[in-house]
């Protein structure tokens, strides 16, 4: 038996990294997984990891910051399995339409461009709403999860990250005021802040070395986490029973980065 056997799991951004590890996690412990992603081949690749592993799993190209792509994505989830009993919002866009970049961009506010502004509030903050007011149908059915991403450098509100720090404690809120009006139907709401070796921060460290150079030595671990190994486990506890007594919390799966709040 897996934790998560005959559940019905959404995750946004698992053509890669965190969402990837998440989707494949879950699809070991027994759910059925929507593997939402912009990226069609990047979805693909994942469904197929998880079948050949004996899963199940459905792919679906979104683009999260369109708002009809994301309540199209929500129901054609629950048509094709019946229902959904967990969210999980990991996915996050950066630089602005037309003009995409895998990593926040650092830019003073002074200077800083309000459409990518715009664009990191929308794809983050606006999307992860979305995602929830189409799935709270089915979640409040019995009692579902949901787990969204914030950002230990947000809470530290990381210089020259005015937009990406906006956005992901805009998120915590949203998640603690649901966390409140949604648990007398069983909904628990919880938020993962990570510091994980992505391909995001890969290219983030290049154009910042120093940033993240002062990043990593203010871990106590003094290394980023592996999505696989260090974040994936906590997702699946979030999602199982065995955290149903927990909500409106903040999980700080970031190796102690906090601490030096």
């Amino acid at each position: 038996m897996g934790k998560l056997d005959g559940k019905v799991a959404v995750v946004t951004g698992a053509g890669r990294g965190i969402g990837r590890a998440i989707a494949l996690a879950y699809a070991a412990e027994g759910a059925k997984v929507v593997v939402a992603s912009r990226t069609g081949s990047t979805v693909d690749k994942v469904v197929g990891e998880i079948v050949a592993a004996g899963g199940t799993a459905l792919g679906l190209s979104c683009d999260v910051a369109q708002r009809q792509q994301v309540f199209a994505m929500i129901e054609k989830a629950a048509q094709t399995f019946g229902t959904i009993d967990i969210l999980v919002n990991n996915a996050q866009g950066f630089g602005k339409e037309g003009a995409l970049t895998h990593a926040p961009v650092f830019v003073p506010i002074q200077d800083f461009d309000e459409e990518v502004l715009e664009f990191t509030f929308r794809s983050g903050f606006m999307s992860t709403l979305w995602a929830m007011k189409a799935a709270f149908p089915y979640l409040s059915r019995a009692g579902g999860k949901i787990i969204n991403f914030g950002s230990p450098q947000a809470q530290v509100n990381l210089e020259g990250g005015m937009a990406y720090n906006m956005t992901k404690e805009a998120v915590r809120s949203l998640s603690r005021t649901a966390a409140r009006e949604w648990g007398p139907l069983g909904i628990t709401v919880n938020v993962i802040n990570p510091i994980m070796l992505t391909d995001a921060l890969k290219e983030a460290y290049e154009t910042a070395p120093t940033t993240f150079d002062g990043t990593i030595a203010q871990v106590p671990l003094r290394r980023f986490g592996k999505p696989e190994t260090d974040l994936a486990p906590v997702a699946v506890f979030l999602a199982s029973r065995d955290s149903d007594f927990l909500t409106g919390m903040t999980m700080q799966v970031d190796g102690g980065f906090f601490m030096r709040a």
